[in-house]
């Protein structure tokens, strides 16, 4: 996947086209950001921009790999003999001999390519006597090497290796961009990848990691709950809607559900402030977000986000899932 393709993050991407057109690159550089946001996607891509014959120009980004030549395609596979990718074996531990393999490995010139490109996936799971091996190297990488580290806990690492590495930090991806990689990639459908997505916290990983279904049904849920305390302040009315939120389901679909809820307030709160609109989480319910609009001013959708925040974390302290359910209906 060449790095046009990774989604989201477009200024990092730039920043990286530009440093290798400059050669400008760090020989050590740390990948840091939540998990499932495509820090590892960028580390091959990159690889590959390093090492492709026939780079062409993406549109907006610069200089790219072609994603299609043979070396590309090595690359992707993890076959390339100047790529190396080294991640946790079976104990969930990168050892000592293995870094001092991949350090004689990078000593030498590329063998096909232009550049030798070591990627450390998951760094953090790196054993203490293995960093301190590393150290030199990274001090004083060979001068056709270059060493990626990608973490989502760079503290874990030693302070002497972020020392002497380039932190490049992740910020969680948009849920449009989410769900065109679910759509894309994962055969979702349109409904399911927007659930999916709104609900992911920034992360495609995350995103995976959900039963598509779970997550639909939870934002369906939490819509009804809205339509039903939008216009209205009937008590009994509440009560209703509250049992749409809560059903039969158990602690942790509540949470989902409650999760969902707020991903809709906060969809509110933009399209109250009229900012662009690719900044929705759930973009496939804008028409009925638009209904939701009209009985929602800018400070109950601030008092509905803050007391499902509350709801949350009451039901993280163990509360009863149907007061929290109750409690979310009068609140909102």
């Amino acid at each position: 996947m060449p790095l046009r393709a990774v989604a989201g993050h477009r200024h990092l991407l730039e920043l990286l086209v530009r440093a290798v057109e400059r050669e400008s690159l760090p020989p050590s550089v740390i990948f840091t950001g939540p998990e499932g946001v495509g820090k590892r996607l960028t580390a091959v891509a990159l690889a590959q921009l390093l090492n492709c014959p026939t780079p062409v120009t993406a549109e907006g980004l610069g200089r790219d790999a072609c994603g299609v030549c043979a070396s590309c395609k090595r690359i992707a596979r993890g076959v390339h003999s100047d790529v190396i990718l080294i991640e946790p074996g079976e104990t969930g531990a990168i050892k000592v001999d293995r870094i001092r393999d991949a350090i004689e490995k990078a000593a030498y010139r590329p063998f096909e390519g232009r550049r030798r490109v070591v990627i450390f996936d998951q760094a953090e799971a790196i054993l203490g006597e293995a960093q301190n091996a590393l150290l030199k190297t990274l001090e004083e990488p060979p001068s056709a090497s270059s060493f990626v580290l990608v973490t989502s806990t760079p503290d874990v690492l030693l302070p002497t290796v972020r020392s002497r590495c380039q932190q490049i930090r992740f910020g969680r991806l948009d849920a449009a961009d989410i769900a065109a990689v679910l759509i894309a990639s994962h055969g979702y459908d349109e409904t399911g990848a927007h659930a999916a997505a709104s609900a992911a916290d920034g992360s495609v990983g995350a995103a995976l990691s959900g039963n598509s279904e779970d997550v639909t049904a939870a934002r369906d849920a939490a819509a009804g709950l809205l339509q039903g305390v939008a216009s209205s302040i009937d008590p009994r009315r509440r009560l209703e809607s509250a049992k749409v939120l809560v059903g039969l389901s158990d602690r942790d679909e509540l949470a989902r559900r409650l999760r969902a809820l707020a991903s809709l307030i906060r969809d509110c709160g933009v399209l109250l402030s009229r900012a662009d609109e690719r900044c929705l989480a759930n973009p496939d319910m804008k028409p009925l977000l638009g209904g939701l609009v009209r009985a929602f001013d800018g400070d109950r959708t601030v008092r509905a986000f803050s007391a499902v925040d509350q709801a949350i974390a009451a039901l993280e302290r163990n509360a009863s899932p149907k007061i929290v359910a109750d409690w979310v209906a009068f609140q909102i």
